[in-house]
């Protein structure tokens, strides 16, 4: 078994990413869980860059971690001075990590055209930060930058600044395809020419890869290089990062545990029992932290990643899940979906449906499955509204008793001096036979019509305030017909344990919101 170091740079490199923003409670709370994970490095930040990241180093020092090592990010000495007398090497030694990851320039085009100094004082410059820094007792890795369009463009350049680094003392190469644009067959190639051209000056042959996403093939390049030798991959949790991120070492990690016979990742997690079953849990705490929306479709932990919506597929995975699944769900924390559309046969509805008399009555549901076909034509969708399917299969099976019946509703908006606006719903309801006929105000039309339903079945159904909304969307179906389009609105509650989706559908946004939140509040007191 080979063991691959996992190296996260989500809190340097991925903050880098357009909309990424991370407080200084965040950076830490993020450390803790890559530490559970069983990460094995955490790039931190460069201390001489903000005050934030010079606060992390400070507070991270308190943090128990158990397996993880926090490394200080920086920039090898300044030209024409010392590495004793550049700043940027004080801010790395006083981060106190005991591992440093210094970033150099490999491609010629780049040291002399942007960093604007000879070959040679680039040379000195890496052997003097990276010799300096390991006689401070830090353990040094070394970046390089541009690394695979540095070999292409001069290999006998780029292979003298990784020597450098080498012999001045970094125990990691660090291949960085920059740009994002190497090919994995370029990759493979390159790394052999480099471990040859470390292996004939004599030091260390430990590379790893640093790859960015820009063709799409971060992970598969990571995956080559891991292949061609490389004992450590870097990236970033969910693959963010600037431009289009970097390899997402979700996939990384996911790959070499499941896919890839020999390979051994977050040992630091092993002795707890986690290693990758915890993977979606990584996966979405990061976006939340981050205030991302998650990727439905992103492999191993994404939403989508195990839902079934073909009929063909749904009644292969009821026979055996593997038909349709690479791996067991399971084994990333993830869980299986199977959805109701007008794709759907026979097998979607008997796997969505929650009772066991609906399930063996095979006219009721060629019954569900054509209601269904009708309805999404009309622009209803039922893939987060389970709660309104529920209630369709209860209304096609004659079992469903309603908790109350709509008599009418009005909605009012009033507005006066053009900023104070004011809405009013009124709803008659028939609740046990008695006819309820209350009104009340809200922030808007939605807020006013769920007030005003509760206020008349507060009475009959006082458990009702433990239900509330968590999130309210609606979509223009058929945008051609302008201010006449249907919409859908789709409503997703909870009563603090369970949460349900429900949608409704009209030209009208106020009927549509009406439907969904009927809906709602049909399914919670049947629950009840």
């Amino acid at each position: 078994m080979r063991t691959i170091e996992i190296y996260d740079t989500t809190l340097r490199d991925g903050s880098q990413g357009e909309g990424v923003n991370f407080s200084l409670e965040d950076k830490l709370a993020i450390t803790l869980r890559l530490d559970e994970a069983g990460v094995d490095f955490i790039e931190g930040g460069y201390p001489l860059s903000n005050p934030k990241d010079a606060q992390y180093f400070a507070r991270v020092r308190d943090l128990k971690l158990r397996h993880s090592r926090v490394c200080a990010f920086g920039m090898t000495r300044r030209r024409g001075m010392t590495a004793a007398e550049d700043p940027g090497m004080r801010a790395l030694l006083d981060a106190g990590t005991d591992v440093v990851t210094i970033v150099g320039k490999t491609s010629a085009f780049h040291v002399t055209d942007v960093l604007g100094v000879s070959r040679e004082e680039n040379l000195a410059m890496i052997a003097d930060t990276v010799g300096y820094l390991t006689q401070s007792g830090r353990e040094v890795f070394y970046d390089a930058e541009h690394f695979f369009d540095g070999w292409k463009l001069d290999p006998d350049y780029a292979a003298s600044t990784i020597v450098a680094a080498a012999r001045a003392g970094a125990t990691r190469i660090v291949c960085c395809d920059t740009n994002g644009g190497t090919l994995p067959d370029e990759v493979v190639r390159i790394l052999a020419e480099a471990d040859g051209a470390l292996q004939a000056a004599g030091c260390p042959r430990l590379l790893a890869i640093h790859c960015h996403n820009d063709c799409d093939l971060a992970v598969a390049n990571s995956l080559a290089a891991i292949g061609a030798g490389a004992v450590q991959v870097q990236g970033t949790i969910n693959g963010i990062g600037e431009r289009c991120g970097n390899a997402d070492l979700i996939s990384v990690v996911a790959n070499l545990a499941l896919k890839l016979p020999g390979y051994q990742v977050l040992a630091g997690a092993a002795a707890k029992g986690s290693g990758t079953a915890h993977l979606t849990e990584l996966s979405r705490f990061v976006y939340e932290t981050a205030n991302m929306s998650y990727r439905p479709g992103q492999p191993f932990v994404g939403s989508s990643a195990f839902a079934h919506k073909g009929g063909m597929h749904v009644h292969a995975v009821a026979k055996a899940t593997e038909s349709y699944e690479h791996i067991p769900p399971e084994a990333v924390g993830n869980s299986r979906r199977i959805l109701v559309s007008e794709l759907s046969g026979r097998s979607n509805i008997a796997a969505l449906v929650t009772r066991p008399d609906v399930k063996g009555d095979r006219g009721l549901l060629d019954a569900v499955l054509a209601e269904v076909c009708r309805l999404e034509n009309e622009g209803w969708q039922f893939e987060a509204a389970n709660a309104s399917f529920d209630l369709l299969v209860d209304r096609l099976a004659g079992t469903f008793r309603p908790a109350f019946e709509k008599r009418s509703y009005h909605v009012a908006v009033e507005s006066r001096d053009g900023s104070d606006v004011r809405t009013e719903a009124t709803v008659k309801l028939a609740v046990h036979g008695e006819v309820r006929h209350d009104v009340a105000e809200g922030d808007g039309p939605v807020n006013a019509l769920d007030a005003a339903l509760r206020k008349a079945l507060a009475a009959a159904y006082p458990d009702l305030a433990r239900m509330h909304l968590l999130d309210y969307k609606v979509r223009v179906i058929n945008a051609q017909e302008g201010t006449a389009a249907k919409v859908r609105v789709s409503i997703e509650s909870t009563d603090g344990d369970a949460v349900w989706g429900t949608v409704g559908v009209s030209e009208n946004v106020i009927e549509a919101s009406w439907l969904a939140l009927a809906d709602s509040f049909h399914y919670f007191l049947a629950r009840g």
